[in-house]
């Protein structure tokens, strides 16, 4: 059974950083893509960055260009986020994701991932 961890969630003032990890078990992600997403409460998931399995092709939401980082450790199974410069509008769940496919054309659509966390809550205040 694959189990998928997200830890490094907690409470931030604004202007702060934080550092999501997402750990897989019972499959080996190496060449999967891999993806964050947020739900924020009373909206709906979105995206937030993905990252191919050789981790050369990065993609971002333009609302979190220049302040968040994705990367991967294939040899331990994980990928992280980390984000800085928060804001109160990141304030939401995160989720790590997983999709059978070396990179993806629409790294922003649900349907491609095929793996899910089950999320780590970010709350930044103002």
């Amino acid at each position: 059974q694959v189990q998928r961890v997200e830890s490094g969630g907690g409470l931030v003032q604004a202007g702060g950083s934080l550092r999501l990890a997402c750990a897989a078990s019972g499959r080996t992600f190496g060449s999967y893509a891999r993806g964050w997403f947020r739900q924020a409460p009373g909206k709906e998931r979105e995206f937030v960055a993905g990252i191919s399995w050789s981790g050369i092709i990065i993609y971002y939401a333009d609302s979190v260009k220049g302040r968040f980082t994705i990367s991967r450790d294939n040899a331990k199974n994980t990928v992280s986020l980390q984000m800085n410069s928060l804001k109160p509008e990141d304030t939401a769940v995160y989720y790590c994701a997983a999709a059978r496919a070396a990179t993806l054309n629409y790294w922003d659509a649900e349907d491609n991932y095929d793996y899910w966390g089950q999320g780590t809550q970010v709350t930044v205040s103002s």
